[in-house]
């Protein structure tokens, strides 16, 4: 079994010129993926999307430079006017506004799974939840850091920024937690990874 690979990595072709093709299908994929994801919304008056999921699993199923190059191509077509933010939203007022830090911090979220899942930890449930915890932490960090620039320092940031989103990122954690080891386990079942 490969240690240091992600699931991207086990599909990649060896030839030079078709792996950056493979690169860049991914990287659209990912963006397609997030940008729907980011359109499912359950509750109110705080909807909780599947966006932060999407970002998670993409920054654990590519790796970390493809994960956040993913990001970063997802990030520069909503701001140049593609409907991928939540509620079909796009624009540069997106990344200014309340909701800015928190897509900026979805670059490094998707970077810090990536670099675990290439160390393993998407393999077992206990560390595929640590990682995504750890990659929702990062998140939280840039958008609360955000929401602190543009609302000064007070609890209402937290109210706005943090407390609503918990329950829905517990779930998301551990659909993650269920899906990431057991689409590895699969992989070594079907013989994918050479496991004899």
């Amino acid at each position: 079994m490969l240690t240091n690979a992600t699931v991207a990595d086990l599909l990649r072709p060896s030839e030079k010129s078709r792996a950056g093709i493979y690169d860049l299908i991914l990287i659209f994929a990912g963006l397609i993926f997030i940008g729907l994801s980011a359109q499912l919304a359950i509750g109110f008056p705080v909807p909780i999307t599947g966006q932060t999921f999407a970002v998670l699993m993409i920054g654990a199923l590519y790796g970390a430079r493809l994960g956040s190059m993913c990001l970063v191509s997802y990030i520069l077509a909503g701001a140049v006017g593609v409907p991928v933010f939540s509620n079909f939203g796009s624009g540069v007022l997106f990344l200014s506004g309340p909701t800015g830090g928190f897509l900026f911090g979805f670059i490094a979220a998707a970077y810090v799974v990536g670099l675990l899942a290439e160390r393993g930890w998407d393999r077992r449930v206990w560390t595929t939840i640590l990682a995504m915890v750890l990659g929702n932490l990062v998140l939280y960090a840039f958008g609360l850091l955000w929401l602190f620039c543009l609302m000064g320092f007070n609890t209402k940031v937290l109210a706005m920024g943090l407390y609503p989103f918990i329950p829905g990122d517990i779930l998301k954690i551990a659909l993650a937690a269920a899906l990431l080891p057991s689409g590895w386990k699969l992989l070594e079942y079907t013989r994918f990874l050479g496991k004899k």
